[in-house]
């Protein structure tokens, strides 16, 4: 049986906020983002009656490793009592990370559409750029091995690769989601809900 398994985007950046593509830049969570992560911890204590059979495993990054703490301290739970999984950080988007699209648009005109033609396999680049397929790839292994109840904060771009590895949903769909920073997605048999 598929575990229960509880998906927490980071809470929102001040690059959030300002449309700049952060992928494995680390940023901080702004006031916003904090009360996000917050929130969706409260929301996580009404759900989850038994939390010590929950693995609780975040991104390394700075904005996934407060909003795990501060989900966790919402649970009542010891806010630094979770492991990290290099596995979960972001997309790397390479030489773009720290633009607006509009300032890749001044950079590098036609770029932003020619990453619109297949935004899944799009590389951009830069020294250790991804696609979100290469990043499929790297979730792979994390997702196929889960055994028990989890809760995980982890990045958009993750997100999408959840969304095609548990429903198969296609490229072109999973590359438009908006993923949301103040829900939490439940993922239960292979099936994804927004809670």
């Amino acid at each position: 049986m598929d575990p229960l398994v509880y998906i927490v985007r980071h809470g929102q950046t001040a690059w959030n906020a300002e449309y700049r593509l952060q992928g494995q830049a680390d940023t901080d969570l702004n006031a916003l983002g904090r009360e996000q992560a917050t929130r969706n911890g409260e929301r996580l204590r009404g759900l989850i009656s038994n939390p010590a059979a929950f693995d609780f495993v975040a991104s390394p990054m700075r904005r996934t490793r407060e909003t795990m703490e501060r989900v966790r301290a919402a649970m009542a739970l010891e806010p630094g009592a979770y492991r990290t999984d290099p596995r979960l950080v972001e997309v790397n988007f390479g030489d773009w990370q720290g633009f607006t699209f509009a300032e890749l648009e001044t950079r590098f005109p036609g770029a932003a559409a020619v990453r619109e033609r297949d935004k899944w396999n799009f590389l951009p680049p830069g020294a250790g750029a991804e696609s979100y397929q290469m990043l499929l790839e790297r979730i792979r292994p994390w997702f196929e091995a889960l055994r028990q109840p989890t809760v995980c904060v982890t990045h958009g771009g993750v997100v999408r690769t959840i969304f095609r590895l548990a429903e198969g949903m296609s490229a072109q769909q999973a590359s438009a989601l908006e993923i949301p920073q103040d829900r939490i997605l439940r993922l239960q048999g292979r099936h994804l809900e927004w809670l």
